[in-house]
């Protein structure tokens, strides 16, 4: 089949991405914009808004070649249109092997015209399956992954364990979530149901979700005496992302257990601590009001801070249309690396004293000059992590107002 041969029966474009040129249902044809962009309305899924996705994942990809220096293979089983897998077959170097797959005929029509377009047909295999069916097939030792990225529209919940399953020891398995009402508390039986840990309503839920993710992944992975490590998250926009490596052996299964816990929130005063137990009715140690809790979920860092400098080394080399983005966002995440969990927002502790909200900067200072950590989030441009308690938040925040 020569390059024009292929047409698709459905309004299309051809749109440049990074280093590739793919074609891709025409939006405009469908009446909706990208932001309100609902899948069911093209036979074919395709979201620009996740280019600033896929050039992350661009990054961390090669990050992760790098740290581990040699050729690696990818896995990608839910492709659609191909994009993502055509990327990393043309951007990431030290790439042997891609697989990617769609159980949609016209995605897979689709993406084999992709792949062949960008002349990647050596590198980059085509198939026509369910995920879970690809993953599976390469369950066995031979057969299995460096790397595979499960990017859903919707949960990643029903191909983590099946993903894990196809990761060589030492590999890299990369989910992302856009089902945040559930994670953030709009439908705690959904994440219950789906990711097996109970969410809340809170300022930082977005963290939350990130955890609660991690923690499902390391449960899972658990039962096959795989152990995981966070390297790198982010929530951007509608969607959350958790990147970790995986490790073989019960011993390394038990460390990851061991992360497992829940947070507590105090409604009342936002006070909020971690437990690894679990446990009945527990006042808040700050004003005595009944605490909520979060979990089980992730405990444990969410960020790699050398991970994450590898991504920055590799964001210098290239030129992506999201670039400075880009930056900030791997600044922010090196540095919460190293900061407490969870983080306040200061509208939100400004909001419950009645009180007008000062600077980031200012209260970033105010707790540094009284001893505590304070360091910005990439979650929220308003949040501030550190380990001082509530009620000493509204005592700086009182004192600042008042100067």
């Amino acid at each position: 089949m020569g390059e024009d041969a292929y047409k698709p029966d459905f309004p299309s474009e051809t749109i440049r991405e990074g280093k590739v040129q793919v074609l891709v249902p025409k939006l405009e044809a469908y009446g909706v914009k990208p932001s309100d962009y609902a899948p069911s309305k093209a036979p074919v899924f395709y979201n620009p808004v996740m280019e600033f996705n896929r050039d992350l994942t661009v990054l961390a990809f090669q990050a992760y070649q790098r740290m581990v220096n040699r050729e690696i293979s990818i896995c990608e089983p839910l492709t659609s249109q191909g994009i993502r897998g055509v990327r990393f077959a043309a951007e990431v170097e030290g790439v042997k092997k891609v697989l990617i797959s769609d159980v949609n005929l016209s995605a897979f029509k689709l993406a084999k015209h992709n792949v062949r377009v960008n002349r990647l047909e050596k590198q980059v295999t085509v198939k026509h399956k369910d995920a879970n069916c690809v993953l599976s097939c390469h369950a066995s030792p031979r057969k299995r992954f460096d790397v595979i990225d499960v990017d859903p529209f919707g949960s990643p919940a029903p191909y983590i364990e099946s993903a894990v399953r196809a990761l060589r020891n030492g590999g890299l398995l990369a989910s992302t979530a856009t089902d945040m009402a559930p994670l953030c508390g709009v439908h705690p039986k959904a994440c219950i149901r789906k990711y097996g840990g109970k969410p809340l309503r809170a300022e930082y839920c977005h963290e939350l979700a990130v955890r609660l993710l991690a923690g499902c992944t390391a449960s899972l992975a658990a039962k096959h005496d795989v152990g995981v490590r966070m390297v790198f998250s982010h929530s951007s926009m509608h969607y959350i992302r958790v990147y970790v490596q995986i490790a073989y052996g019960a011993k390394k299964a038990d460390e990851s257990v061991r992360n497992l816990g829940y947070i507590l929130h105090c409604f009342n005063c936002l006070h909020r601590e971690t437990k690894l137990q679990p446990f009945g009715s527990v006042q808040c140690p700050e004003c005595g009001s009944k605490m909520d809790y979060a979990g089980p979920l992730w405990l444990g860092s969410i960020f790699d801070a050398d991970f994450v400098e590898l991504m920055m080394k590799e964001a210098k080399t290239v030129a992506f249309k999201n670039s400075a983005r880009i930056a900030k966002l791997l600044a922010l995440t090196r540095d919460e690396a190293s900061a407490p969990i969870t983080y306040y927002v200061l509208d939100k502790l400004s909001g419950k004293l009645g009180v007008p909200s000062p600077s980031n900067q200012a209260f970033a200072n105010a707790l540094r000059n009284s001893g505590y950590q304070a360091a910005p989030t990439h979650f929220n441009t308003r949040g501030i992590r550190t380990n001082a308690l509530a009620l000493t938040l509204d005592k700086l925040l009182r004192e600042i107002i008042s100067s």
